[in-house]
C-alpha cells in the first residue's frame, strides 16, 4: 500500500448501478466523498424526465488516510479501490476540482471508456476553462476538447465552441 498517511483522493470501484448508495453509506461512516453527478434528460415511451446519473459509471471518489483504507473498503456495495500493482493510485486534488469546476459550469461532458487516437494538442483561451489543454478530436460531428483525468480509465468530452480553443505550441 503506498504512503497515505495524508488524506488522498482515491477512485472507489463500486457494484453496478450502486454509485450513489455506496457515496451516501461513505458519507454516513464520516469520510469525505465525491460522487460526480449530471443531469440528463431521459426519455421513455410515454414521458421525459430530469434525472441525476453519475458521470463516471461504478466510480466513486473518497478521500481518506492509510488508516481509514481497510475500512472503506468493507463498506457495502464498495468492490475495491483502483490501483497499479496492488497499490491504490492517489488522485490529485485538483483532478477533483477540476471534475467539480466542469460540473459547475453546466457543460455538455460524456465519458469515453475506449482509448480516442492521438490528436492535435489545443489550449482553452476563452470562457471559465481559459489555461486548460487538452486534446481535440471530432464526435459525432461536434468540436470537442478533451480532457483526461489519470487513473481513471475514462476520459471526459467537453464540448466547447471550435473558437474557444488554438493549437497549442507545446503539443
Amino acid at each position: 500500500m503506498s504512503n497515505l498517511k495524508d488524506p488522498h483522493w482515491l477512485a472507489a470501484y463500486t457494484k453496478s448501478r450502486n454509485e450513489k448508495k455506496v457515496y451516501d453509506r461513505i458519507i454516513d461512516e464520516g469520510y469525505e466523498a465525491y460522487l460526480p453527478l449530471q443531469r440528463r434528460l431521459k426519455q421513455w415511451s410515454d414521458r421525459k424526465k430530469w434525472v441525476e446519473e453519475p458521470l463516471l459509471r461504478s466510480y466513486v471518489f473518497v478521500r481518506i488516510t492509510q488508516k481509514d483504507y481497510y475500512k472503506v473498503l468493507s463498506i457495502n456495495g464498495l468492490i475495491r479501490f483502483v490501483s497499479f500493482e496492488g497499490k491504490p493510485v492517489p488522485i490529485p486534488a485538483k483532478q477533483i476540482d477540476v471534475l467539480k469546476m466542469l460540473l459547475g459550469q453546466q457543460l455538455e461532458i460524456e465519458t469515453v471508456e475506449v482509448n480516442i487516437e492521438p490528436g492535435d494538442v489545443v489550449d482553452i483561451q476563452i470562457g471559465s476553462m481559459t489555461g486548460f489543454s487538452g486534446e481535440l478530436v471530432r464526435h459525432q460531428g461536434k468540436s470537442k476538447v478533451v480532457i483526461q483525468i489519470d487513473h481513471v480509465s475514462h476520459k471526459l468530452l467537453v464540448t466547447l465552441p471550435a473558437n474557444y480553443v488554438v493549437k497549442s505550441l507545446k503539443g
